[in-house]
């Protein structure tokens, strides 16, 4: 009988020792990780979340990049496609934009800041868009989106299962033409010619005003009808003969 509470006061000294061990580990650990300052770290990805756990933010390279979430899903089939950089999510959940980069394979490169509209995509974007001969467009593009991003991906899919291109292409028009396809309403910057230009679009997409300064100092303004002719330019000389 000695023997045996001899062994349950050692049991409990080992149990109340060890418990002390841990708990001075983990304040450590605690104690470690709060608060320090590193000179240079390497991570493949930074999420930042609030207190509660929610994603706001995630900075990642291309492999663990997030795929992208909407309304409750993720789009799980972009995975380790999308570009290194930052991503943004709302208090809902959604990616709300990003910051990206990617290019220099001989495909060209580019990088953008986007901002999204709510259940949508992008509709604000400060783009480098370069392709694999150098020549590029640098500036703002600014888009028309009205369909729900998770709307549109369906109907994306619906239409990728039309018997032919014609079928497909005819879709994607009949979307354009309701409205509810993403479309560049304005461009402004310095484009693929070396020009700097302004170029509006309606909800077409297709241009209705162009304001240009060519590589040689040539300054003109054109208005175009729905199918791309000039009807009126200033300085009016400049019209295509």
């Amino acid at each position: 009988m000695e023997k045996i509470e001899r062994e349950l006061r050692f049991l409990k000294l080992y149990a109340v020792v060890l418990t002390l061990i841990c708990a001075v580990l983990f304040g450590l650990v605690i104690k470690i990780t709060n608060n320090k300052r590193f000179g240079e770290i390497d991570v493949e990805r930074i999420n930042i979340i609030e207190a509660d756990g929610k994603l706001r933010m995630v900075l990642s390279n291309k492999v663990r990049q997030h795929p992208g979430t909407m309304d409750g899903i993720t789009y799980d089939e972009r995975r380790g496609q999308r570009p290194p950089g930052l991503m943004f999510f709302n208090e809902k959940g959604d990616e709300a934009g990003g910051l990206v980069f990617d290019g220099n394979t001989g495909k060209g490169q580019g990088g953008s800041l986007t901002f999204d509209k709510f259940r949508g995509d992008q509709t604000i974007q400060f783009i480098h868009e370069e392709g694999p001969d150098g020549s590029y467009f640098a500036g703002l593009k600014m888009n028309d989106q009205n369909m729900p991003l998770n709307d549109l991906v369906n109907r994306q899919k619906e239409i990728a299962k039309l018997p032919t291109k014609e079928d497909q292409n005819a879709a994607y028009r009949a979307l354009r033409d309701q409205g509810l396809h993403m479309t560049e309403r304005l461009r402004i910057g310095k484009d693929f010619d070396k020009s700097s230009i302004i170029k509006m679009r309606d909800s077409m997409g297709k241009t209705r005003i162009e304001l240009k300064v060519e590589t040689n100092g040539n300054a003109k303004l054109n208005f175009l009808d729905e199918r791309g002719k000039v009807i009126y330019s200033l300085p009016p000389d400049l019209i295509s003969k």
